[in-house]
């Protein structure tokens, strides 16, 4: 996928919104939360999101895959290319972010993103 069809899929997910953080991080966040951070300004360009414990075990044993500075703890990975992956796996990859942390929002702020009052 390149960068712009990342942020398409990105935007095209419920509740999503995209700023930009430390000066030339594009960030896709939802809730006020980041669900995956890019380097667009980079080259290659670079990415990094959260995903599963056991995922996390799997993809960093992947070529170009390391566990993300800072946020490793938190289970967060980063792509040194974003060619690397496969459409399919990018929005695998994403949506399982997406998803998870959507899952640790507050009530209030998931049904205002569900569209349920």
């Amino acid at each position: 996928m390149t960068l712009e069809e990342i942020r398409n899929y990105c935007l095209g997910l419920p509740g999503v919104t995209e700023d930009i953080k430390w000066e030339d991080h594009l960030c896709f966040n939802i809730g006020g939360k980041m669900f995956l951070v890019t380097s667009p300004d980079h080259v290659p360009v670079s990415a990094s999101f959260k995903t599963t414990d056991e995922l996390f075990d799997e993809l960093t044993t992947k070529p170009g895959i390391i566990p993300a500075p800072y946020m490793a703890r938190n289970k967060w990975v980063h792509v040194d290319n974003i060619n690397r992956l496969s459409d399919k796996k990018w929005k695998e990859y994403i949506k399982t972010s997406y998803d998870l942390i959507f899952s640790k929002l507050p009530v209030k702020v998931k049904k205002e993103i569900s569209g349920k009052q």
